[in-house]
């Protein structure tokens, strides 16, 4: 294992701490792990987090147009509910929090036993829980769909919204609507390793590839030869197509898992263009780039999101944080 790291057991204070000072308009607090903004009074606030590795996710996404705060776990581990609820307590602007959570069972745990302990303080919450990925119905880290791509399009469009001063009960309900319309599937060509480990989280031949992998380095739901491009974006997108009906406009992600190189990720995002193309499906927007990782594993998960009218303006409303930004 070669690692860019002091030590595995120091590995998320580090790196919280380098967030900080390349980051300083936030407010990184090292020792209680959260990274907030301040909030708005009167408005909605936004936060999520989840289990380090996974960057930029979530504290990447902290800032005007998108999150209020992240709780960011040890590697691959959910963020515990004190830390949850720090994070809401810090971001409340007296409108209500929403809680953008992904489909694992100690997130969805967590952010419930956090959401409790700010009702207890007068806080409103609502949790929307992401669940977008087609290739596994369950995992060892879910009761259902696990939630991928999609994460950074819930937390960017109804960041838009609360920004733009909806209610609570609306931002939610737009959050519902993009995890409802969104869907993907993922693929790894090599495992990721944790640093605590030392050895990837499952093993491929030089010639084979891993179809429908988590971000947790779960196996998928087949292994199979290496195929070219075109290929895997055909096969995902078949696995997303029988799940969600692909028409219209759309929004796609092309998103890199920690250790592809960019232009391969142009290679693939020009095949699922064709793909959706050839079918009468006009990519409206785009993202292309690491956004929701797991750290050095090579591959990559799209997703596709069926856009509205409304969710594509909330889309190109500006956003200004440390990994995603435009409009400003």
């Amino acid at each position: 294992m070669k690692k860019l790291i002091n030590t595995p057991g120091t590995l998320l204070t580090d790196a919280l701490t380098g967030f900080a000072a390349a980051h300083p308009a936030l407010d990184v607090d090292v020792r209680r792990r959260i990274v907030t903004r301040a909030p708005t009074p009167g408005r909605v606030s936004l936060v999520s987090g989840g289990g380090s590795g996974h960057e930029p996710l979530h504290a990447g996404f902290v800032g005007p147009g998108m999150l209020h705060a992240a709780c960011p776990g040890e590697v691959f581990t959910s963020p515990v509910p004190g830390q949850i609820h720090a994070a809401t307590t810090a971001v409340s602007g007296g409108a209500g929090v929403l809680h953008v959570v992904k489909n694992y069972t100690g997130d969805v745990l967590n952010f419930a036993l956090a959401a409790e302990l700010a009702d207890d303080d007068g806080i409103e919450i609502a949790t929307v829980i992401v669940d977008d990925d087609v290739a596994v119905e369950d995992s060892t880290h879910t009761a259902g769909r696990r939630g991928t791509g999609a994460t950074v399009l819930v937390e960017k469009i109804a960041g838009a919204a609360a920004e733009n001063g909806e209610k609570l009960a609306v931002v939610a309900e737009i959050a519902t609507e993009v995890n409802a319309r969104s869907r993907s599937y993922g693929v790894a060509l090599r495992a990721g390793t944790v640093p605590a480990v030392g050895t990837p989280g499952f093993t491929l031949a030089e010639d084979e590839m891993e179809w429908g992998i988590g971000i947790h380095g779960e196996p998928g739901r087949r292994r199979g030869p290496i195929a070219p491009a075109r290929d895997i974006a055909a096969g995902a997108l078949d696995a997303i197509a029988a799940d969600m009906p692909l028409e219209g406009e759309v929004l796609v992600l092309v998103n890199g898992m920690g250790g592809t190189p960019l232009m391969e990720l142009y290679v693939m995002f020009a095949e699922v263009t064709a793909w959706l193309e050839a079918r009468g499906v006009r990519v409206a927007r785009s993202l292309v780039g690491d956004y929701v990782t797991s750290l050095d594993m090579t591959g990559c998960s799209i997703t596709v999101m069926r856009l509205t009218g409304t969710l594509r303006d909330l889309w190109d409303a500006p956003v200004e944080t440390p990994a995603l930004r435009w409009g400003r």
